[in-house]
């Protein structure tokens, strides 16, 4: 055998190779177990111990949660009734079971389906991946008269297992403090788990406490299930009578399910779907199985009945118009995406569910001919408006990534023909505009004025939509297409930037154009395409130096720190920078600031766009309110 040639690269043998023990892995790749170090990771571990309590009122060992957030925001408790996390010792690791599962990944009672008939935790590594995270976590297990606890900090036990005293009933209560040496930012989001923890007393009918931060309680207690959850989501929407009436299901046996399936009077379909009582917002098999259902349902009715409209070709799409459905659905061996388990991959749940669905619906067809009347009616008128909106699309389309056809005249294009390095700036207003226009890299950045307040597409119908001008420029600029015929492979500019003033009205605008991106190009925002520019409010100028501040609070601070009496001059808006102050702090990548948009909870992000721009004002009354409270208490 030949030596190998000498090498001139460093050596690299076994003893360069690393072998991470513990939950060594977890800390040193957090990404691989919580999807990102950011805001929706951070929450995420409050779904990995939440999704434990849900496990055991899912198989009838509890029947009430208790979630508590700290008054710092920054630690999280949350108990249950349930039979309490095992405290004696394994006989093969020689430690209690609760370290065991604390910390150690793929530990867990939930493999075999022996404790657990249906689990949303099934990789034994959630209450471990939490426990890694933590800059502290305490565990408190009742458990045969007995309440024990025990301490750890990032993973690692700082006590042993105690027992403080007796106790009656059963349960486990964990407390935890996200570690901020993982974490940029440690502080939970109110609103965001108030949504999930309303959405699970829905789903699974329990009973759930919260106490808030400044010591008041929420309680969730509702029973009416997912028809009561689909009208909370709906609620804004507009309805008509003739089908207002929700279809329900319930199903037992294999696939256990339940359906909440309605009907509204404009807009796409839309599924919230869960799998194990886990939010599954990229759908997956069940979610296909429910909308193959539905067409069939919808199809056998129209036939047997001799209904379906001449001259009209009725597509699954427009079957399933305006459908807005809940679906649970449970699984003994369910398979996620992934361990944030977004999508549900069971490829047997499609057939199943689309079996279950189809001949229960059928049959409440054919018991309700009036309101089957009604959605027939909805669903052909709903095919000739899609018809009429592939027409306009296909108007503002264009052919490739790289030609200048059919665009806008307002758009002053750039001269890059790589989308991967070309921006573009929506900008509102055309004296902004101008001022952008001056302020731009020719090169690479691109400028398209808006005129006015932009179309509100959450309240808007199809028909409106197809006809506005500032729309319609706006997806010519981007000739990607529109709606279901998004095709980012063609997006002209991979940084879709959105460049408002900086006082209410401008947040209102970039408002309502996240709002067209999220209803009808999706994929821009979860493709990371979509950006909000930022430009300061105020300049701060001294004989020796300018600085610039981006809201009042900020300004007030800069002031004090300035030496003698600064010109302060407040932006009324864009146009009145000029180019290059407009290019210094907002247009050149050196010395500006974007936010990218992001979709961290899909779920939430909905009720928040139709909470804040649906029809409904009461949504948007409560919003101001709280946040006017939270400015006199000054929180923030």
């Amino acid at each position: 055998m030949k030596t190998p040639p000498p090498s001139s690269t460093p050596e690299y043998s076994a003893q360069h190779i690393e072998v991470l023990s513990g939950l060594e892995p977890v800390r040193k790749r957090p990404d691989m177990y919580i999807g990102a170090a950011d805001q929706h990771g951070l929450h995420h571990l409050v779904w990995e111990i939440l999704d434990n309590s849900i496990d055991e009122v899912m198989n009838g060992h509890a029947t009430h949660i208790d979630v508590a957030i700290d008054k710092d925001l920054q630690g999280v408790t949350i108990a249950d009734n349930g039979r309490g996390i095992p405290v004696d010792e394994h006989p093969q690791f020689h430690k209690p079971a609760l370290e065991l599962i604390l910390t150690t990944l793929h530990a867990g009672g939930k493999f075999s389906g022996a404790n657990y008939q249906f689990s949303g935790g099934l990789h034994g590594v959630g209450a471990s991946v939490v426990n890694a995270l933590s800059e502290q976590l305490e565990a408190r297990v009742r458990r045969g008269g007995k309440l024990y606890r025990q301490s750890y900090e990032r993973g690692k036990p700082t006590s042993g297992l105690e027992i403080v005293g007796d106790a009656t009933g059963s349960g486990t209560s964990i407390w935890f403090r996200p570690d901020g040496q993982i974490f940029a930012h440690t502080e939970f989001n109110v609103a965001t788990i108030r949504e999930r923890l309303e959405a699970r007393s829905y789903l699974h009918r329990v009973k759930i406490k919260l106490k808030l931060p400044d010591g008041s309680t929420i309680r969730y207690d509702h029973g009416e299930g997912l028809e009561g959850y689909l009208q909370r989501l709906t609620a804004h929407e507009s309805r008509n009578p003739a089908y207002e009436q929700v279809f329900s299901l319930a199903r037992e046996v294999e696939p256990r399910l339940e359906l909440a399936l309605g009907w509204m009077e404009e807009g796409d379909e839309r599924t919230w779907s869960y799998a194990n009582g886990i939010p599954t917002p990229q759908g997956g098999t069940h979610d296909l199985g429910l909308k193959a259902g539905v067409v069939r349902a919808l199809r056998n009715y129209m036939e047997t009945h001799e209904v379906a409209p001449k001259g009209v070709k009725l597509s699954a799409e427009d079957l399933r118009d305006g459908m807005r459905a809940v679906l649970s659905c449970y699984l003994a061996e369910p398979q996620f995406k992934g361990q944030t388990k977004e999508r549900l991959n069971n490829p047997e749940a499609q057939t199943l569910v689309a079996n279950a669905v189809a001949p229960a619906l059928e049959s409440f067809l054919n018991a309700k001919p009036k309101l089957a009347e009604a959605l027939i009616e909805r669903i052909v008128n709903a095919a000739r408006q899609r018809n009429a909106a592939r027409d306009a699309a296909d108007l503002v389309s264009r052919k490739s990534a790289t030609t200048r056809l059919n665009l806008p005249g307002k758009l002053a294009d750039c001269s890059s023909s790589r989308p991967s390095e070309c921006e573009l700036f929506v900008v509102e207003g055309d004296s902004a505009g101008g001022s952008a226009k001056q302020a731009r890299d020719r090169r690479n950045q691109a400028i398209l004025p808006l005129r006015g307040k932009v179309l509100n597409t959450e309240q808007a119908n199809l028909s409106k939509i197809q006809q506005n001008k500032e729309i319609l420029n706006l997806v010519s600029a981007l000739g990607c297409g529109v709606g279901n015929k998004v095709d980012v492979a063609k997006l002209r500019y991979h940084r879709v930037v959105i460049l408002t003033d900086a006082d209410s009205d401008g947040h209102h605008i970039a408002g309502l154009l996240i709002t067209f991106f999220y209803r009808y190009m999706p994929e821009l925002i979860r493709q990371g395409h979509v950006y909000l520019g930022r430009p300061p409010l105020y300049r701060i100028r001294t004989l020796k130096n300018t600085v610039w501040a981006w809201s009042d609070r900020e300004k007030d601070r800069l002031v004090k720190s300035q030496r003698g009496k600064p010109e302060i001059t407040r932006f009324k808006g864009l146009g009145e920078m000029s180019p290059q102050q407009l290019k210094d702090t907002t247009l050149n990548p050196d010395t500006r600031t974007l936010f990218r948009v992001r979709l961290q909870d899909e779920e939430a992000a909905d009720l928040a766009i139709r909470d804040c721009f649906g029809k409904d004002p009461q949504p948007r009354f409560q919003l101001v309110m709280d946040r006017a409270r939270e400015v006199e208490a000054g929180d923030v």
